[in-house]
């Protein structure tokens, strides 16, 4: 199948290569890549056949808006678009409306995987019309774990349009909450006085413990890439989507008591001196390829989420 692939930054130059990998043509243009193979949208969307099948992959915020905002002008009837950047939910139902004035398909897409999902595969939430779904199938059930397309385990059409950005929003409130239990358990090993050997128990919980999983692994690899964390600082950014799965649950009615507790403990490290901090910072390093502020290094500046 062909697709334009728009980004290609550490997410969408891994998916376009997962996409070529498995027989697919891709064509990516990004305007900060010298992978970019066409200068601009408009001759991406010429050097596509009809009908058209592209995935924009640009942070969320101002470049998806200024993306979707150029291609309702650009593209045709027939031709759909899936958005797969960290979009708020409700901005997505308003562009899929607008899109499908115009007869263009409009697919939101959760993606998570972060910068392993080349190997590994993505974790996709979809959402949008049965029709505009199928179409782009192929390509999802590709860059899907092997085997999800049968499982349903790492791909799924969650529900309508709006419904793959809610569910990834959700997850990565999850994300914030088990990240932040296992810092926090982090930093009382660490800070005990009894003298605990941190490493060596974090490894002996990767098997057979009800707490192993991917997040413990990478923690693992993180304090092992930064030893103690001595040489992180702790400041732990948040990308947004913490913030709205905790503002959904107001409105909604639902409480997420340690999913907002996790998000108000990100804005306490920005004046405390925290370990359990540090230990999100290594993990965010490792699953999504953040940037982490190294102590005494005001030069860096932490990314958003990405997992």
């Amino acid at each position: 199948m062909q697709l334009g692939m728009i980004g290609l930054g550490r997410m969408g130059a891994n998916m376009a290569e997962r996409l070529r990998a498995a027989g697919h043509q891709v064509i990516g243009f990004d305007p900060f890549s010298e992978d970019s193979e066409v200068e601009s949208l408009d001759a991406l969307v010429a050097a596509l056949d009809t009908p058209r099948a592209l995935w924009s992959m640009v942070p969320a915020g101002a470049p998806t808006t200024q993306t979707v905002n150029d291609l309702v002008d650009l593209l045709e009837p027939g031709d759909v678009l899936v958005e797969g950047g960290n979009s708020r939910f409700t901005d997505s139902v308003i562009r899929a409306e607008r899109y499908g004035e115009s007869g263009i398909g409009y697919v939101d897409a959760g993606v998570s995987g972060g910068v392993w999902g080349l190997e590994r595969g993505y974790a996709l939430m979809v959402g949008g019309e049965d029709e505009h779904v199928r179409r782009v199938w192929p390509l999802l059930v590709d860059l899907a774990p092997e085997g999800a397309a049968d499982t349903g385990r790492g791909l799924a059409h969650v529900g309508p349009s709006g419904s793959g950005h809610f569910t990834k929003m959700v997850h990565n409130g999850v994300e914030y909450a088990v990240m932040q239990a296992f810092a926090e358990g982090y930093e009382l090993l660490a800070r005990h006085p009894l003298g605990v050997d941190v490493p060596a128990t974090l490894t002996a919980w990767q098997e057979g413990s009800v707490i192993q999983s991917w997040l413990l692994d990478l923690l693992v690899r993180g304090l092992d890439a930064h030893p103690g964390f001595e040489d992180l600082d702790d400041v732990a950014s948040d990308s947004g989507e913490g913030r709205w799965t905790v503002e959904t649950a107001v409105a909604t009615g639902v409480p997420v008591p340690a999913i907002a507790a996790a998000l108000f403990a990100r804005f306490e490290s920005q004046t405390e001196e925290s370990l359990a901090m540090k230990a999100i910072a290594a993990l965010r390093e490792q699953f999504g390829g953040h940037a982490v502020v190294r102590a005494g290094d005001p030069s860096d500046t932490p990314a958003g989420e990405g997992g």
